[in-house]
């Protein structure tokens, strides 16, 4: 049964679409199957990788209220060997129709429960706020992977999320786990930078990966050109802290599994 990660931070600008995209595409080149979710209404991971969030036959809003098979949505990327269910402004309205919907938290788990044997890993990108996307990440999820920039507003905005974590553990999903805080966009001269990555391995210990994505011009300059930025610049910083990150991420689950049938 593939792993589900929500990729999610309630503060914007961490680097969560750049991370989804990249990690995505990383896990693909370690041979893995992976399904990666747009569930924010902006679209940008579905333009990340290329795709015409304006042409979409179907997308994760069609999942989400219209009952169709996660499957029939799903564009293939061969390209990119991974799987993408695409998000365009259609999803805005879901915010508001999902609203009075039974049930409507686990719209996207009652969606994904038919393909999820299909992937090694289910990637999804959140919105960067609480609403009810969100929440329906958080109870479809098996875990949920943080990304976050070493700077003066983090801890209180990781503080934040995880009272949100924990509600939604206490009323809805009591087996959602932290994947792991992943240090975004860092930039090695900063004391500030520095010191809040030291705050967070001190307080976090082992949840913390030790990869760092740096912050580099290629990584940003890659999703203007439709591709991850091992595709784009296979040789830069990005590329290889990317795969470094896929490389964790598989180990730490393969961990966890070893350790549940021991």
């Amino acid at each position: 049964m593939g792993k589900i990660i929500a990729i999610a931070n309630q503060k914007g600008g961490v680097g969560k679409t750049t991370t989804s995209i990249n990690l995505a595409a990383s896990l693909a080149a370690a041979k893995k199957r992976v399904l990666l979710i747009d569930l924010d209404p902006q679209g940008n991971t579905t333009m990340g990788l290329g795709v015409d969030k304006k042409g979409l036959a179907a997308s994760v809003y069609d999942v989400l209220l219209g009952g169709k098979p996660c499957d029939d949505a799903v564009i293939t990327l061969p390209h990119f060997g991974l799987e993408l269910l695409p998000a365009n402004a259609d999803l805005a309205a879901a915010q508001v129709d999902l609203l009075a919907r039974a049930s409507r938290e686990r719209a996207l788990a009652r969606g994904l429960q038919a393909s999820r044997d299909r992937y090694d890993f289910i990637l999804i990108d959140c919105p960067p706020s609480l609403n009810i996307l969100t929440v329906n990440a958080l109870v479809a999820a098996d875990s949920v992977l943080i990304p976050m920039q070493c700077e003066y507003y983090a801890l209180e905005g990781l503080s934040d999320l995880m009272d949100t974590l924990r509600k939604v553990r206490d009323s809805v999903n009591p087996g959602l786990r932290i994947e792991g805080l992943l240090r975004t966009m860092f930039d090695g001269r900063s004391r500030l930078a520095k010191e809040v990555s030291e705050q967070l391995t001190r307080h976090f210990a082992d949840a913390v990966f030790r990869t760092i994505i740096p912050r580099t011009i290629r990584i940003a300059e890659a999703p203007s050109h439709g591709l991850p930025i091992m595709l784009y610049d296979k040789a830069s910083k990005g590329s290889v802290a990317y795969l470094t990150l896929a490389g964790e991420v598989v180990r730490r689950n393969r961990k966890k599994t070893a350790a549940a049938h021991a």
